[in-house]
């Protein structure tokens, strides 16, 4: 009999939050890095998901983390570099929310974010300017059916800072969508959000395994503070 080439899939007792600091903590980690110019597309930073004191769909992970996400995005601007912010909500029948729509049928479901609602409205801390570009989409990727490849490709970003919640939901489907269309992808930690930190600190493990390059906001900051 052959031996395996491969190997086993691990299980070692580690939690996602373990897995992940091991991760960061590699001192050869790989990194796509940052290019010449970057965008940054906040995602659902709508009162859906950021309203805890509203609603049962919100969640918080950093209390800074709009804090974080309206800094980065005031320095993006100053350098002449987009800003980006989507959201996500349906028609009144959600008809347009296909077989994402038919998971659940409750007051809280995604479906039932309807366009104009209290849900749909961005959170009101964020710092939205006019030149920013703002729309609504409805599936998970930020980049699915929507302005947002033509945009960058418009405004000739190379590099693509993906922000917002959640961090296993809808951050990491723009995070791939990213890479996939060609474009370098970074997360910043604390301007992500999820309920729950397994699914959080997984997904930023993977996505920096494979996808992106996860990195502390200071990070980001930094770059732009040097430009």
């Amino acid at each position: 009999m052959a031996d395996m080439v491969g190997t086993r899939m691990i299980a070692d007792g580690k939690n996602a939050r373990q897995l992940f600091e091991e991760v960061m903590s590699n001192p050869a980690r790989r990194k796509f890095g940052f290019g010449e110019k970057l965008a940054i597309v906040n995602v659902d930073v709508q009162q859906s998901y950021t309203r805890t004191d509203l609603f049962k769909t919100a969640y918080e992970t950093d209390p800074r983390q709009i804090e974080y996400i309206n800094t980065i995005s005031r320095l993006a601007r100053e350098r002449g570099m987009p800003v980006i912010w989507s959201r996500v909500a349906y028609k009144a029948d959600a008809g347009d929310a296909g077989v994402w729509g038919t998971r659940t049928d409750t007051e809280d479901s995604l479906q039932n974010i309807k366009y104009g609602s209290e849900r749909h409205a961005f959170d009101g801390r964020c710092d939205i300017h006019p030149d920013d570009l703002e729309y609504t989409k409805r599936m998970p990727s930020a980049f699915f059916e929507t302005p947002l490849a033509s945009y960058l490709t418009f405004h000739r970003v190379d590099t693509v800072v993906v922000t917002g919640g959640s961090t296993s939901g809808c951050v990491r489907a723009t995070a791939v969508d990213a890479l996939s269309h060609g474009y370098r992808a970074i997360v910043p930690i604390e301007t992500c959000a999820d309920k729950h930190e397994s699914y959080h600190f997984a997904n930023l493990t993977d996505l920096q395994l494979k996808y992106a390059d996860v990195e502390p906001v200071q990070t980001v900051i930094d770059w732009l503070e040097a430009r």
